[in-house]
């Protein structure tokens, strides 16, 4: 996720801030710029209903849960209008948005009860006198910040898995989204109002943010650049408030020579282009076998150079959501094109603020930013690779580690290959596959940030662990004791040994 400060940001008074379109300029709404003592009153506020929350049966729970998941869907055409009014990304973007969160609060919902119960474990030779067991306690109030690419999706993969592991959350969404945030925490007051408050939004700009990490939540899941992130660890570890962190990617594709090329340029074109590039494990870097390259780079061309983009209602992308991001996009395309790179479509004239037509470059230099930045823009570079060895080499140099995928005639072959990539998620023969799976954990590493959301690791996440044993009866020779003879204990110790002493 790349964050660069935008030509026209929400301006701020003293206590508020105003939206606008990134696609008309028009205004759109104001809202509050929430300081400090706004901050501590709102997690003050989530800490005591949390407790009830706590306190109810897990299926009580997911019961609410489930009755706000479908306040969302009843909402969906208002919710997916304000995302689209403040991203700029097309109606029909924004609803799948939507149906894509909804999956994830459905599968979060239903089985936190199965996946954070207390679990009895086994217990050793010498301590089969205590039933052991474990259990997953909610960490309290989680502060979420949340990101502007997806003000819906990406957000609820931490506060729909939070609440559901029965914390409560304070969010602050990006000051270029607030709606979105606002209206989610609406939604669930109203299908829960014995809980209003359980969700708490807060609205504002870096200032706002800073104030949620040092309001003594007891988690910070972020979402954004790795320099913003560092800085927000920085706050958290003045009192060690874990942190968990979702950074943004340079996602690698590799298509092998008999790879099903039609169905790799369609997917690499949807990877690249939908959101006008604007996702953070979106399809920035290609690597093809050099007999296929040529063939590929011509099927990409082709399908991209046929999209719509701009305003209309035929358009399958919309503007740069963050204005000051199309000067980053204009710096990797001319740069890869002046570093000896040749651009198939598009180049530096397909950038014309706030929109950017979809650019096609091939042959850029390995250390080009282009090939090392995240670019977040429209923008996809296909270059060719001797083999395999080398495609994998070169997709695992980049400093982010977030997602990948890999096309192959073989889905055994192509899992192979996928087990050598170091990114957090693969998908095969198809992008972004593991995004609309709410079972399988999402993050990545280096660059991209750490810790997981989504699936079970994701509700684990945002608990803590207790462990706990009961002794069941009196053992015949109590070890933990200064009663036990010393000729007893050096017995136990030779039984051990010799025990362990066994292959």
């Amino acid at each position: 996720m790349t964050e660069t400060a935008p030509a026209a940001a929400p301006r701020a008074t003293a206590s508020t801030f105003t939206t606008y379109s990134p696609a008309t300029g028009e205004r759109l709404a104001e809202y509050p710029a929430h300081g400090p003592e706004d901050v501590a009153r709102a997690v003050a506020r989530a800490r005591t209903t949390q407790a009830g929350w706590a306190a109810l049966s897990a299926s009580r729970r997911r019961e609410l849960l489930l009755r706000w998941k479908k306040a969302l869907a009843d909402d969906l055409d208002t919710v997916a209008r304000t995302i689209a009014r403040e991203t700029g990304k097309p109606a029909g973007d924004a609803a799948l948005e939507v149906v894509l969160t909804l999956e994830h609060l459905a599968w979060a919902a239903r089985n936190a009860p199965r996946v954070l119960g207390r679990r009895r474990v086994r217990t050793g030779l010498f301590t089969v006198h205590q039933r052991a067991s474990l259990v997953h306690r909610p960490l309290g109030v989680v502060g979420v910040i949340g990101p502007w690419n997806y003000p819906l999706y990406t957000p609820m993969g931490s506060i729909g898995y939070a609440l559901a592991a029965g914390n409560a959350v304070v969010f602050k969404p990006s000051e270029l989204t607030p709606g979105t945030g606002v209206l989610l925490a609406e939604l669930f007051d109203s299908a829960a109002p014995e809980h209003a408050g359980l969700l708490a939004t807060v609205t504002g700009a870096a200032a706002t943010g800073d104030a949620l990490a040092r309001s003594g939540v007891d988690k910070v899941a972020f979402t954004g650049s790795p320099g913003t992130a560092r800085k927000v660890m920085a706050v958290c570890a003045e009192t060690l408030t874990p942190f968990l962190a979702e950074c943004g990617g340079k996602d690698a594709v590799i298509v092998t020579a008999d790879a099903d090329l039609d169905a790799a340029a369609d997917a690499i074109v949807w990877g690249a282009l939908s959101n006008a590039g604007q996702t953070c494990a979106g399809v920035e870097r290609v690597y093809a076998m050099r007999e296929v390259h040529e063939e590929l780079c011509a099927r990409v061309v082709e399908k991209a150079a046929a999209l719509r983009t701009g305003a209309g209602a035929d358009a399958v992308y919309g503007p740069m959501t963050l204005p000051g991001q199309v000067a980053v996009v204009e710096r990797h395309v001319s740069g890869a094109v002046a570093a000896g790179g040749r651009a198939l479509l598009g180049g530096p004239d397909a950038v014309r603020a706030p929109y950017v037509a979809p650019v096609v470059l091939t042959e850029v230099p390995e250390d080009a930013p282009a090939m090392t930045e995240e670019t977040f823009g429209p923008v996809v570079t296909v270059n060719a690779v001797a083999c395999v060895d080398e495609a994998v080499e070169r997709a695992n140099a980049s400093r982010y580690a977030l997602g990948a995928a890999v096309f192959c005639g073989s889905g055994r072959t192509g899992a192979a290959i996928a087990a050598r990539l170091r990114a957090g998620a693969v998908s095969v023969n198809s992008v972004l596959g593991f995004a609309a799976v709410p079972a399988l954990p999402f993050g990545g590493s280096k660059d991209s940030g750490f810790g997981r959301i989504h699936g079970e690791e994701g509700l684990r996440a945002f608990t803590s662990v207790q462990s706990v044993t009961v002794q069941r009866f009196a053992p015949a020779v109590a070890l933990t004791s200064f009663a036990v003879p010393a000729a007893t204990r050096e017995r136990a110790v030779r039984l051990a040994r010799a025990l362990h002493r066994r292959r």
